[in-house]
């Protein structure tokens, strides 16, 4: 060994880490921990790598449902019925949920028991609703105050029946359980989530082409997302929103509620 060797070896043990790395020897166990650091670095990048990119679809698919989907309708792009488009998308939500192992399965089946303050909260507000919706009849067209009970009578009742089964229970699942439960890594707080659902539920009614609608279900998409919130019940939030739809329907509010489509 000559002088040289045996400097940078005496160095080595007293300023190892001034020692050029050509000069160091390193240790068996040395050399398996730098190996270990640098798959754990790779593995690392590689994971941020595929959430990310999970991120990414995950937005894609969310403005396509929430974004892409409602405004093709309401731009005549797809000529398809809406209910069985929308019966589709609810079946396929019901099915993520009931398979995703974060969802309490509860909240399909909560029922009203324990949540009597709630549900007298739902009637007063259903009753302010009610008057909200009368004077807006008033103001637009007296005429057609009460316009479909008294003018069809049998097809009024049959809304009144389906409406909550076909449309309000469906647009719960879809727009407050699955989206929160799907959607909740790329929207990070409770209030980001509460906006985006009742943002995304109002934009779906451009699809009726008027803005009265839009108008009217930006505010009622927060009610119905903050008894949601609260209640964790499916079936109140679905109550509440049925008896604002048939309410609307009922004053003469539904014309701009419905298409023959």
């Amino acid at each position: 060994m000559d002088v040289d060797e045996i400097g940078s070896e005496a160095l080595s043990c007293i300023f190892p880490a001034v020692i050029p790395p050509k000069y160091a020897k390193p240790t068996v166990g040395a050399s398996l921990a730098h190996r270990h650091t640098q798959v754990m670095q790779r593995t690392n990048v590689s994971v941020y790598c595929h959430c990310m990119k999970w991120k990414s679809l995950l937005w894609l698919e969310f403005l396509t449902l929430f974004g892409a989907l409602p405004l093709a309708y309401a731009l005549g792009l797809i000529p398809l019925p809406r209910i069985p488009i929308l019966l589709v998308i609810f079946a396929a939500s019901l099915i993520y949920l009931v398979r995703h192992p974060d969802f309490n399965h509860r909240e399909l089946i909560h029922g009203l028991r324990g949540h009597s303050r709630e549900i007298r909260n739902i009637f007063i507000r259903s009753g302010c609703v009610a008057v909200i919706c009368m004077a807006a009849v008033l103001m637009i067209d007296p005429y057609l105050l009460f316009g479909f009970p008294r003018s069809r009578p049998l097809l009024w009742l049959g809304v009144m029946l389906l409406y909550p089964l076909l449309s309000a229970y469906p647009q719960e699942i879809i727009y407050r359980a699955f989206l929160f439960t799907r959607y909740k890594s790329i929207l990070p707080s409770s209030s980001v989530i509460l906006w985006a659902s009742t943002l995304a539920f109002a934009f779906l009614h451009i699809v009726f082409a008027n803005w009265l609608a839009v108008a009217f279900t930006l505010p009622a998409g927060y009610i119905f997302t903050r008894t949601y919130v609260r209640t964790e019940s499916l079936l109140l939030t679905s109550m509440e929103h049925a008896l604002y739809g048939c309410i609307v329907f009922t004053s003469g509010l539904g014309r701009f509620f419905y298409t023959p489509s």
